[in-house]
Formats: C-alpha cells, sequence, structure tokens
C-alpha cells in the first residue's frame, strides 16, 4: 500500500511551485430589467420534491438534481476517528432545511456555455433562438475574463468536471443560471455538503469506515494518474450523490474558519453558513483525485490560499480562476424554499478584494 507522510498534503496544498502530476455585481437598473423579464426566481412553495433535470435553455444540456430531505446530524468527526484533524470539530448538532443538489459536479460542457457568451449565443442559434435562451437576462450577469490558457490541463473537457474557478467565480455561474432556468441556484453551504455528503451515516465515509472500499466510490491520489476522471463513473453515496468523495473537491458558500463549529449553539445550528469577509481562506469540502483517502473523509475540510493562483501573471490576479487549484469545482443546490431577492444576492457572493 501506498503511504505518504501525513504532512504531505498539507504541503502540498501550499506549495506555491506545485504542479499537477501531469506536465453582487447587478445594478438596480439590471435588477428592474430581470424582475420584468421574469428571470428572478420567485418564492414557491408548490413544485414537487422529486428529481428533475434542469436544461439549460438555449443547449441541449440538462442538470440532474435529486431531492436531499430536511434533517438534522452530527456535523464534524469524532474524536476517535482515524486521521481527524483539529479542524472538524467540536461536533455540533445542525440542523438543515430541504434541498435540491446536482446528482453530479458542473462539467465543462455547461461551465463553458456560461465563459463565452458567443457560444452561448451560437448554442441558442441552433436551439430555438436568443430569446428562448434567455439571453437578454443573463447579459446582465458578470462573466469571467478569458482564461490566458486551457484550464482543464489536458485532463479532459466534455463529461469531465469543470476546475480552477474561483468561489466567486463559481456564484456568478450560479447567478447565471438562475437567470437561465428561472430556478434558484446557488453553492452549498458547509452544512448542506456535508449532511449531503453523509446522506444519513455518520462513519468516515458515506459507505462506512472501510477505507479497502473507497476504490468502488472514488477517485484519489491512489489509483489515478491522468487527473481527474469523468463525472458519475463510481458508485453514489446512499442518496445517489456521485463524487461526494474525490475526483474534484467543491466550493462551498462558507469564509474557512478552524474553530467555526465551536461557535454554533442552538440559535445558529439550523442552516449555519460562515458568510464570507474575506478573499482567504474559503472552505472547500470532498477531496480530490491529487488527495491520500484521509482527505476525501465526509468530515475533512479543505481552506483556500493565495498560492492556489500563484502561477497567475497577471496584475492584478484574476477574480476568476486559481490557475494552481487544478483539483476544485461546482455542484450546484436549490433550496426547496427560495429565499428573497435581497438574500438571493446575498448568497451569490460580492467579490473581496484580497487588501
Amino acid at each position: 500500500m501506498f503511504v505518504r507522510n501525513p504532512f504531505t498534503n498539507l504541503l502540498r496544498r501550499n506549495n506555491p511551485f506545485r504542479l499537477s502530476r501531469f506536465n453582487r455585481i447587478l445594478t438596480v437598473g439590471s435588477i428592474i430589467l430581470l424582475l420584468a423579464q421574469g428571470y428572478i426566481p420567485k418564492p414557491t412553495t408548490n413544485e414537487a420534491f422529486e428529481a428533475y433535470a434542469a436544461e439549460v435553455p438555449g443547449t441541449t444540456f440538462s442538470i440532474e438534481m435529486l431531492p436531499i430531505p430536511g434533517g438534522s446530524f452530527m456535523m464534524g468527526s469524532p474524536e476517535s476517528e482515524e486521521h481527524r484533524n483539529n479542524d472538524e470539530g467540536p461536533q455540533v448538532e445542525v440542523t438543515i432545511d430541504p434541498f435540491w443538489m446536482g446528482k453530479y459536479e458542473i462539467p465543462w460542457d455547461v461551465y463553458e456555455v456560461f465563459m463565452f457568451q458567443e457560444l452561448e449565443k451560437r448554442y441558442a442559434e441552433e436551439n430555438g433562438g436568443l430569446d428562448a435562451a434567455k439571453i437578454p437576462g443573463v447579459d446582465a450577469v458578470s462573466r469571467p475574463t478569458p482564461p490566458y490558457l486551457d484550464m482543464s490541463f489536458n485532463m479532459g473537457k466534455y463529461g469531465y468536471p469543470a476546475i480552477c474557478m474561483t468561489q466567486y467565480a463559481a456564484s456568478q455561474f450560479c447567478k447565471w443560471l438562475s437567470a437561465k432556468t428561472g430556478h434558484y441556484y446557488r453553492l452549498p453551504t458547509e452544512a448542506e455538503w456535508e449532511y449531503a455528503c453523509r446522506a444519513g451515516t455518520n462513519t468516515a465515509y458515506s459507505f462506512g469506515d472501510d477505507v479497502s472500499q473507497l476504490d468502488e466510490y472514488a477517485w484519489h491520489y491512489g489509483n489515478t494518474d491522468s487527473g481527474y476522471e469523468k463525472i458519475g463513473t463510481k458508485k453514489p453515496n446512499p442518496w445517489g450523490l456521485y463524487d461526494m468523495h474525490g475526483n474534484i473537491a467543491e466550493w462551498t458558500l462558507d469564509q474557512y474558519n478552524p474553530a467555526y463549529y465551536a461557535s454554533l449553539d442552538q440559535a445558529t445550528s439550523r442552516n449555519p453558513w460562515n458568510e464570507p469577509t474575506e478573499l482567504y481562506p474559503r472552505t472547500a469540502r470532498g477531496g480530490s483525485y491529487d488527495d491520500d483517502p484521509e482527505v476525501l473523509r465526509s468530515a475533512a475540510r479543505m481552506s483556500s490560499n493565495p498560492n492556489w493562483k500563484i502561477h497567475d501573471p497577471q496584475i492584478p490576479k484574476s477574480r476568476w480562476w486559481h490557475t494552481n487549484a487544478r483539483w476544485v469545482g461546482i455542484r450546484l443546490v436549490r433550496p426547496q424554499q427560495v429565499p428573497s431577492e435581497e438574500m438571493q444576492e446575498t448568497y451569490w457572493i460580492d467579490f473581496v478584494e484580497d487588501i
């Protein structure tokens, strides 16, 4: 069995020269326009809470969403869990309201429609026209600046997970998709992510504590040498979600705070969210193809840092791309109860300058 020094993952994450193993920005006028055209999601409670495929207007793509029932769980890991880190506790009981979650990580196929406006318009012309694709509405949403290199790093594009975007870029993707579909999408909170990953379990992984089973459920450092793999090629967790362990890590909505759980109490433990106020660190979950098994545990947390874009030559560095974070991407959630328009904007996260 391959064994790595326990400090290796930390060193690799923060190494500024690390390479992979292979070489709220809407104006008032825009908001009024979106409201008038019906592109900002409205609160609704009468829709059936069941699985569905969210078609992306103007394309042939869709995003499968699964219903995640509300409930309570113990967030974090017990002190007895092998490979436990101090930032995974103390365990705290958290209550989560129902939401839908993406069955898969967002692939490049869909993310590039958001990235490239001309590509979006070309797809629209082939699939119902600009109006059917909600082009007027999504034009009010900020989009990434074009990357100066191929952000897939030759690991694969179509059917493979999109990577390297910042948390801000991931949130803007959610805003764009909301404008296109009329449903409200955002990133999951840390609590929602762990709740969905555990899927009713309280073991180190959603399939149990036996790490020898990990290859059946996850892509990690020990079973892939070519980077990430196509989405959905391993077994799902008990709630039908694929790649919650490994393949790529996934952005959450939260600012990373190693002591955050200790701050939660009965009054704050329902749908908790540590709203970002600083550019670093932010939280991602799930571990990746480039991590050892312990990093893929349900309770394991990952914090961003400036080295995630150390090879970005731009001044100032891009708010859209983490050139060195070739292992982080997106999984969507859609709350069953749509928040107010003000809270929709809040959850989509403003960009915070690094000062």
